[in-house]
C-alpha cells in the first residue's frame, strides 16, 4: 500500500493497476477517500506502463455502500459533488480500461462508480441500487449516465423506487458484463486483463477514445444540469434536508413535499 493513502490500498502488479477501497466493512465513499481515488486515477493515466486499472472494495460484505450520508448535508455537499464527480471526469478521460470486480453491496455512489467503469465483473451474491430518494437525494451519477446505458424507462425507475437489484438482474439490464461465482470473481479479473494485455495498449488508448467520444460531451452536460439542480433547487427543499438528517438520527422521515 502507498505510504501517502489511507483509505484505499493502491497496488501496481504486471502493468495492471489495482484500487481498493479499504474502509470496510461497508467501504463507505468518504470525502477523503474519494480524494485518494481521484489521486490514484491521475497516477494511472500519467503511467504508460499500466495497461488497465481495477477497483475493488476489501472485505466481502461491500465494494461501497455509497457516498457518506453526512458529506450530504447542505454545508457539505458542495465540496462533495466535487469531488465525488470528479472521480468520473477521470474514468470518462482515462486512456487505459478500467474495470469494477464487485462483492457484495455496490449502493449509491458505489454502484455508480461500479457502473461508471467500463466493465463489471459481479459474484452472484452481489446487489446493486440507487437508494437515495429514500434519504431524499438524488443519485447525480446515476441520473446522466443510467438512460445511456439501460434506457430511460428502466433508469427511472431503479431511481424512482430505489429497489436493490441482483448480479443476474444488472447483467439482464447491461450494467454487468459477467457474474461469476463469488469464489472465481478474482480470476475472472485476472482473465479479462490477460486478454487486454495481450493487445496494444495505444490501440486500447485510441478504440477506448473513439467510443466515448461520442457519448463523452452529452454525459458531461447532463451531470453539470443534474449539480445544478441538486444544489440550487433540490437542497433548498425541507424534504432533503429531512430525510439526511433522519437517516443519521435513526428514524423514519417525516415528507412534507416541500
Amino acid at each position: 500500500m502507498s505510504q501517502d493513502f489511507q483509505n484505499i490500498i493502491y497496488r501496481v502488479e504486471n502493468g495492471v493497476a489495482k484500487i481498493t477501497i479499504n474502509m470496510p466493512p461497508l467501504n463507505i465513499l468518504t470525502v477523503g477517500s474519494i480524494e485518494e481515488i481521484i489521486s490514484a486515477l491521475e497516477r494511472v493515466n500519467a503511467d504508460e506502463n499500466i495497461y488497465a486499472v481495477i477497483f475493488a472494495g476489501s472485505g466481502d460484505r461491500a465494494f461501497s455502500a455509497g457516498v457518506d450520508i453526512a458529506a450530504h448535508l447542505p454545508d457539505k455537499i458542495d465540496k462533495t459533488l466535487t469531488k465525488f464527480h470528479k472521480i468520473f471526469h477521470l474514468l470518462t478521460t482515462l486512456q487505459k480500461p478500467s474495470i469494477a470486480l464487485v462483492r457484495g453491496l455496490a449502493l449509491g455512489g458505489g454502484c455508480e462508480l461500479a457502473i461508471g467503469c467500463d466493465m463489471v465483473i459481479a459474484s452472484v451474491q452481489a446487489k446493486f441500487g440507487q437508494p437515495e430518494i429514500k434519504v431524499g437525494t438524488i443519485p447525480t451519477v446515476a441520473s446522466a449516465l443510467l438512460p445511456k446505458l439501460i434506457g430511460r424507462k428502466q433508469a427511472l425507475e431503479l431511481i424512482f423506487t430505489g429497489d436493490t437489484f441482483s448480479a443476474a438482474e444488472a447483467k439482464e439490464m447491461g450494467l454487468v458484463n459477467k457474474v461469476v461465482p463469488e469464489e472465481k470473481l478474482v480470476g475472472a479479473g485476472d482473465r479479462l486483463v490477460s486478454k487486454l494485455k495481450n493487445l496494444s495498449p495505444i490501440v486500447l488508448k485510441f478504440v477506448r477514445k473513439a467510443v466515448y467520444q461520442g457519448i463523452d460531451m452529452d454525459f458531461e452536460k447532463a451531470l453539470d444540469g443534474v449539480t445544478e439542480i441538486y444544489l440550487k433547487q433540490l437542497m433548498q427543499t425541507e424534504d432533503a434536508v429531512e430525510g439526511l438528517k433522519a437517516f443519521l438520527e435513526k428514524r423514519k422521515p417525516n415528507w412534507k413535499g416541500k
